[in-house]
């Protein structure tokens, strides 16, 4: 993982989403003078995914959050070579080469491939939709209608946020899943029985335990097939089962893969000279988590791409800052620091979660590894540096003392 001494003239950037982006404009805010083009595969300028299922679904706002205002790319001399497929990388030649057969050579190029959604056998043809653009989310909501029959396959933060969605519609929601409940791998059973009891209680129709096989058409429609033989009448349904990292170019190019994406070390360079990857793709040497950790949330790919722009210009400074995210669904809002490991952590509660309203914190080994705060927002500060520093507590200090009061001591720890 070596990057060229002499300083880049030629940046080039496969990936048009939120990392990309901000990696270009991250180039110019740096100071850099030389050519900036970035690539996508979409119509639209780079905008950010999480009002997709949010806002735009719920039919707030017809457009996502832009990760620059219009006119930004050209005022700033950045490229935006939109509806551009890059088909192939020869790192050996420092060159990139497009659907058409246009070769593009770079000195220093970023991958920020992001991630297509991962689909089932079995499901396709109309009335089968997945959530991952603009244009997805815009042609399923104007499904999402009064009386609808929705099934949704998939309970994780997807499936999660597109029920609410639906619901606001009035659309008669069923979700499916083969895990007992719903973002069980994400949060555990404790917390994961909060979000049963939510969706349960705004009227979603849980069909968990039991998995999905395919979509079949009856007299009156297509149904949904259940593992344990049921069927269920669907006017829409619903794939969100999570995604899979566009790694395609990397791996037909000989770059080293791991966990799933393209292997990065601390800095997000790749095993190849003078590219780096940053985004959902990047499987990246932490330095202040266990292995490799490679994170499909919005802060990461955002950060991440702000990040990679220095080394890119030639730095060497590693990433560390941890993921982050957040959700809406009804009346819940939350928002989650860290990375856990439910079946691992232990699970710390202030709060009642029947009331909806706190906050879960998990310890391995004595030390913070993750926090969620549920639709309560006074902790924040607190929980990040928690997190960050991987303070070392007890499971009693963490459930009763001074939130601030352990992070001051959990940095100073540090």
């Amino acid at each position: 993982m070596t990057t060229s001494p002499r300083p880049p003239r030629r940046i080039l950037i496969v990936g048009a989403g939120l990392a990309g982006a901000s990696a270009a404009a991250g180039l110019r805010e740096q100071g850099f003078d030389g050519d900036v083009t970035l690539f996508g595969r979409e119509s639209h300028a780079p905008y950010e995914l999480p009002p997709l299922s949010k806002g735009v679904l719920l039919g707030e706002r017809d457009a996502p959050d832009w990760v620059r205002e219009a006119g930004y790319y050209a005022a700033h001399g950045i490229a935006l070579r939109s509806e551009t497929t890059i088909t192939a990388l020869r790192p050996a030649d420092h060159v990139i080469v497009d659907a058409d057969g246009t070769e593009y050579a770079y000195d220093r190029l970023l991958l920020a491939t992001g991630s297509r959604p991962r689909t089932l056998p079995g499901f396709d043809g109309p009335g089968v939709h997945t959530l991952r653009t603009l244009d997805d989310a815009l042609a399923l909501r104007e499904k999402l209608t009064d009386g609808a029959r929705v099934v949704i396959v998939g309970a994780g933060w997807i499936g999660c946020e597109v029920a609410s969605a639906a619901r606001a519609h009035g659309a008669h929601v069923t979700m499916v899943d083969p895990a007992p409940l719903p973002l069980r791998y994400v949060l555990g059973d404790r917390v994961g029985r909060v979000f049963r009891d939510l969706h349960a209680d705004h009227g979603v129709t849980l069909r968990l335990g039991v998995g999905a096989t395919g979509t079949g058409t009856r007299a009156d429609g297509r149904v949904v097939l259940l593992a344990d033989g049921s069927e269920l009448p669907a006017d829409v349904v619903v794939v969100g089962v999570g995604a899979l990292p566009r790694t395609e170019l990397a791996e037909a190019a000989g770059l080293a893969l791991a966990s799933g994406g393209v292997a990065v070390d601390a800095a997000l360079r790749t095993s190849a000279p003078d590219v780096y990857a940053a985004g959902d793709i990047a499987a990246h040497d932490h330095p202040c988590h266990e292995g490799r950790v490679r994170v499909e949330h919005w802060s990461n790919a955002k950060e991440q791409g702000a990040h990679v722009a220095g080394n890119l210009l030639g730095g060497h400074d590693a990433y560390s800052a941890d993921p982050y995210f957040f959700s809406h669904q009804y009346d819940l809002g939350c928002e989650y620091r860290g990375l856990a490991d439910p079946a691992r952590d232990e699970l710390v509660l202030r709060g009642d979660p029947a009331s909806r309203e706190f906050l879960a914190l998990w310890l391995r080994d004595g030390r913070v590894t993750a926090a969620l705060n549920v639709n309560s927002w006074d902790h924040g500060d607190a929980l990040t540096a928690l997190v960050g520093t991987r303070a070392r507590v007890s499971a009693r200090q963490l459930a009763e003392a001074d939130l601030a009061t352990l992070a001051t001591a959990g940095a100073a720890d540090r």
